[in-house]
């Protein structure tokens, strides 16, 4: 496995790692953007009203969560969720390809009531792609992230601290250890041996 990082600089965000890590033999990929300074766990959210809004710089870490709520898209991180730089038409053409493989999906079952709910889905994106302004629904796009690592760089975004509420229902697409509220189990006695190691 190769496993390569570069460190660079963002505006609005300040020094940032790209790491990416890939397998010849299992086709195993992986890619994050981290955000070297501390950050706040953050919600973005921006209006997609004009031709201008698609252009919109988006940063999608590894724990960020996507949300479109005016027609129920909601995008959560894995454990082998990938991060991405994108725009905000970027984002919704990532989502098109996930709706598109739902109708073919929806199509072999037979479950055609999906495709239509799918299909609409389809020409409200399409819409707003093809002229925010015109579109028959307004979109606006959300990004939230408890690592504070995602964000929409634009003028008409508008970012928050997220709540306590928020960040319990939130999930990171990693596994994470609080100190806090994880019990962690060690032993540093004579007695520890190896791990799943019974006697």
């Amino acid at each position: 496995m190769a496993i390569k990082w570069q460190k660079d600089t963002i505006p609005y965000f300040g020094d940032i790692m790209y790491t990416t890590a890939n397998c010849d033999q299992c086709t195993f990929r992986f890619a994050d953007t981290i955000i070297l300074s501390g950050k706040d766990p953050v919600c973005y959210s921006m209006p997609i009203r004009t031709e201008s809004d698609l252009d919109a710089r988006v940063i999608r870490s590894t724990s960020g969560t996507i949300v479109i709520e005016e027609i129920g898209v909601m995008v959560e991180p894995g454990p082998i969720s990938e991060s991405y730089v994108t725009n905000v038409e970027g984002v919704l053409q990532r989502i098109r390809g996930v709706i598109e493989s739902t109708v073919r999906w929806s199509e072999m079952d037979g479950d055609f009531e999906k495709v239509e709910i799918a299909l609409d889905l389809l020409n409200k994106i399409d819409a707003v792609i093809d002229n925010p302004e015109t579109a028959p629904v307004s979109l606006t796009l959300q990004i939230k992230d408890p690592i504070g690592n995602s964000a929409i760089i634009s003028a008409n975004a508008e970012s928050r601290k997220l709540t306590e509420d928020e960040l319990e229902t939130l999930k990171t697409g990693m596994i994470i250890l609080d100190a806090e509220k994880d019990e962690i189990i060690y032993d540093i006695s004579d007695e520890a041996g190896p791990i799943g190691k019974d006697e």
